[in-house]
């Protein structure tokens, strides 16, 4: 039997054992021990951690990484009878629209970027940029389920979740799977974005705040001597276990048990993970922090080197609510997008590289969707103020580090930038890609419910983009 296979057959047994108080306790400590305990990929891989930059609204990829000189000339000249299928809000579609901002090519690989990205620039060696994606829907709800857990669906596990499943955690002191939202504002979809859906709850994301307690609650109200915090948790073990022996097959009794022991924990690592004070002045600056327009997403990046420094397999970043789905004013709104994030992105790929845990760290960057190449309109119809609508046929994703090859580009959009057209890649061979990073071949990465062999690639055909790997 392959550790793969052992692996799964122990997952099986977790998911039908039963009977009393030993069947109850068997379970509750052995199923514990597994999830915490980091397990068996399988095959060697190149990625022990993910880092993923989730870009909520959905980031126009002509504007940043795919330049179309065909909008240059035909800016202004109607095109809504072509796509007009293709348009979220008809009432507001305009003309082609030219990208407001200049192109320049950067790197020995000369890939072009905006100029509003100037920090991520100096970095496209180490990127491989995917300008091919595409996806199924227009609207944001749908899209980010489609992203995170690859169906179109409420309820289902995402992508961090199946990571901590296959994998386990590397520290039995920090959760495998690591939320850091913004501050302002949960995303769209809120917490169902990092939800376990019907893997066990353990693999569900933790939010950890960049600032003040990094988990609310975390610590007791009050001190107390040592001897009794430690008498008071053993006796609170005492009771769960009796509690859940007469309780089999309960995993959320699992999960809420071994939470608890996780936050006792918790509370020297979490809060060591978090404070940034740790950190050289040279490190914070280069980060943006205490930036008027970095400070939030800089100190989220940082929190994200420490976690994957610590052994933290998937650690998952969101920006302000919608900030990317720049309907109207795009050339201020866009810009205003790369201010809060360009610099600290930039600066996590040089401190992960300086540190030496870019190699064995997959970045990823993206949102739900694209943008049209057609102008929207606002009410007053001022082109001045002009954006885009989504665009489920084209979007650009990039990936750097862990296994993935630098200073690449994978694919190609028609003239215009509407649709994907040279080497598509959908979001399940998005997943399969990710998943194979780790180690993890996203056929064999399964749960068994219900009779069936559910996959984060569902039964969609998945193909890992062997192209932008080393």
């Amino acid at each position: 039997m392959t550790a793969a296979n052992h692996a799964t057959s122990r997952r099986n047994f977790f998911q039908t054992v039963t009977g009393g108080f030993m069947g109850g306790a068997l379970l509750s400590l052995l199923e514990r021990e597994v999830q915490a305990a980091p397990l068996q990929p399988h095959f060697v891989p190149r990625a022990r951690s993910v880092i993923h930059l989730f870009m909520n609204g959905g980031p126009s990829q002509m504007d940043l990484f795919d330049p179309k000189p065909e909008l240059n000339r035909l800016h202004g000249k109607s095109y809504f009878d072509e796509i007009a299928g293709e348009v979220e809000n008809p009432q507001a579609a305009g003309s082609l629209m030219r990208c407001p901002y200049k192109f320049a090519r950067h790197g020995q690989c000369g890939m072009p970027v905006s100029e509003v990205m100037p920090h991520l620039a100096k970095c496209v060696d180490d990127i491989a940029f995917i300008r091919s994606m595409h996806t199924t829907n227009i609207t944001h709800e749908p899209a980010l389920f489609i992203a995170h857990s690859g169906r179109m669906l409420p309820g289902l596990p995402t992508l961090g979740a199946w990571v901590s499943y296959g994998l386990g955690s590397e520290n039995q002191n920090l959760p495998a799977y690591v939320v850091l939202e913004d501050p302002n504002k949960l995303p769209v979809n809120g917490t169902q974005n990092w939800q376990a859906g019907y893997l066990p709850p353990v693999h569900q994301g933790t939010r950890f705040r960049a600032k003040g307690a990094p988990v609310l609650n975390l610590k007791p109200a009050f001190d107390q001597p040592v001897a009794i915090e430690s008498l008071e948790r053993e006796l609170i073990a005492r009771f769960n276990k009796r509690h859940k022996a007469a309780r089999p097959l309960q995993p959320r009794l699992d999960a809420r048990m071994a939470s608890y022991e996780l936050a006792a924990r918790m509370q020297v690592e979490a809060s060591d993970a978090l404070d940034l004070d740790q950190e050289t002045e040279a490190t914070k600056k280069m980060y943006g922090i205490d930036g008027k327009a970095t400070d939030s997403y800089a100190r989220r990046c940082l929190i994200a080197r420490r976690l994957v420094e610590r052994g933290v397999r998937f650690v998952q970043l969101f920006i302000d609510f919608q900030i990317w789905d720049n309907h109207t004013e795009i050339k201020k709104g866009l810009r205003g997008c790369c201010d809060k994030t360009d610099q600290p992105i930039a600066a996590l790929l040089k401190d992960l590289k300086q540190r030496g845990l870019l190699d064995q760290t997959l970045v990823v960057w993206g949102g739900e969707f694209g943008r049209l190449p057609i102008a929207q309109l606002p009410s007053d119809k001022n082109a001045e103020k002009a954006g885009r609508d989504h665009n489920k046929n084209a979007m650009i994703t990039w990936m750097a580090g862990g296994g993935v090859k630098g200073g690449v580009t994978h694919g190609a959009t028609d003239d215009i930038g509407l649709a994907a057209t040279e080497n598509r890649v959908s979001i399940p061979d998005w997943h399969a890609t990710m998943l194979h990073c780790l180690g993890l071949d996203h056929e064999q990465l399964v749960y068994k419910r219900n009779g069936l062999e559910e996959r984060l690639t569902s039964v969609f055909e998945a193909r890992v983009v062997k192209e932008i790997l080393k």
